[in-house]
C-alpha cells in the first residue's frame, strides 16, 4: 500500500476519492504529522506555520511525491526534495482569479482614490468633487510575470483599455524579453510584479528601476516581497519619486507595526489577503489532488509540476 500523509482540513473532500492502493493517514496536529512524515510516500504537509512544515518535509525521506495548497515555496528545503527525486505539485493557479481581481481593485482603488472617499465617509463629510481623476482607459501597464496570475491579471485590465505589456522570456506577440523591461519601465503607468520569488528575482525592483520609472507610475505588488528592494521603496514613496504602491505581500510578514509603510499616504498594504478573498481555495485544491492522486496510481504525470532548481 502507498501511504499518504494528508492534513485533517481536507479529509471531507478527499477521503470519498481516495483510489485503491492508497493508505491515506490524516493528521491533526504537529505532532502526529512529525510522527506520520517518515512513514509517507505521498504527502500534503500544509500549515500556516511553515517551521513544522520544513520539519515533516526533512523527516519524510521516502517521500516520492510532496503537493502543496502554496503556490510559493521557497520556504522549504528545495535542495534536500531535489536531492531526493522528490516530484512536486504546488498551488500554482488555485488562486489567480481572486489575485488578478484585486489588482484590478487595487488599479481602481488608487486611480480614484477611492481611500479618501472612504475617509471622507467615515468623518461624515460629503465631497464635492472626486480626490482621483485617472481612468484606466489609455493607460500602460507593465506586468513582470507571465505564469497563472499574469494570465488572469490581463484580460481583465485589457478590458479597462489599459494597455498591458508582459515580459516573457522571449519577446513575441507584443511581450518584452527579459533584458529589455528595465530600459523601458519609463513608459508605463503601472508597474505589476506577478514572478515567483527565486534568486534570480530578488531585489529585482530595486532604487534604480524605481527611479527610472515615472513619478506618477504605480507598483503593485503581488509576487513576494523578496522581489522588491523594501527599503528603497519606502525611500522613494517618501520622496514621491513614484505615484505610489499597491503591497500585497511585505518583508517580513506581517509586516512589524513601526514600519514606515503602514504610514505612508502613498502606500497601500493589504496584508497578503488577495489570494484569500475567494471561498474556493481548499475545493480548488482538494480537486486538483484527487486528480493527481488518480495519476499518480495510474503512473501518469501529474500537474502542475514545480521545478525546485528554478523555483517555481
Amino acid at each position: 500500500m502507498t501511504i499518504a500523509v494528508l492534513s485533517s482540513l481536507i479529509r471531507p473532500m478527499v477521503e470519498p476519492h481516495i483510489p485503491d492502493g492508497i493508505d491515506a493517514r490524516f493528521f491533526t496536529s504537529v505532532e502526529e504529522l512529525h510522527a506520520l512524515a517518515p512513514e509517507a510516500e505521498i504527502g500534503w504537509f500544509d500549515l500556516d506555520d511553515k517551521e513544522p512544515m520544513i520539519e515533516a518535509v526533512r523527516r519524510a525521506d521516502k517521500m516520492k511525491w510532496f503537493n502543496s495548497i502554496y503556490a510559493g515555496l521557497d520556504f522549504l528545503p528545495l535542495d534536500l526534495l531535489h536531492q531526493r527525486g522528490t516530484m512536486i505539485t504546488n498551488g500554482a493557479g488555485i488562486n489567480a482569479v481572486a489575485i488578478a481581481e484585486y489588482v484590478v481593485m487595487g488599479m481602481l482603488n488608487i486611480a480614484k482614490d477611492y481611500r479618501s472617499v472612504v475617509r471622507a465617509q467615515e468623518r461624515h463629510e460629503w465631497l464635492l468633487d472626486s480626490p482621483g481623476k485617472l481612468e484606466l482607459v489609455g493607460t500602460r501597464a507593465l506586468l513582470l510575470g507571465y505564469g497563472a496570475i499574469g494570465q488572469q491579471v490581463k484580460p481583465r485590465l485589457e478590458a479597462f483599455g489599459v494597455e498591458v505589456v508582459p515580459v516573457r522570456r522571449s519577446a513575441a506577440d507584443g511581450a518584452l524579453g527579459p533584458d529589455a523591461w528595465r530600459s523601458r519601465l519609463g513608459e508605463f503607468d503601472w508597474v505589476i510584479l506577478a514572478v515567483p520569488a527565486t534568486a534570480e528575482t530578488d531585489a529585482m525592483i530595486g532604487a534604480e528601476e524605481l527611479a527610472a520609472m515615472k513619478d506618477s507610475a504605480v507598483l503593485v505588488n503581488v509576487a513576494r516581497g523578496t522581489v522588491v528592494d523594501q527599503d528603497a521603496l519606502i525611500a522613494a514613496l517618501q520622496a514621491r519619486s513614484i505615484g505610489s504602491a499597491w503591497l500585497d505581500v511585505t518583508t517580513p510578514e506581517p509586516l512589524p507595526a513601526d514600519n514606515p509603510l503602514w504610514s505612508l499616504d502613498n502606500a497601500h498594504v493589504t496584508m497578503h489577503l488577495s489570494g484569500r478573498a475567494q471561498a474556493s481555495m481548499f475545493r480548488r485544491s482538494a480537486e486538483r489532488f484527487v486528480k493527481n492522486l488518480q495519476a499518480y496510481v495510474a503512473g501518469q504525470p501529474l500537474h502542475p509540476l514545480f521545478d525546485p532548481v528554478r523555483g517555481y
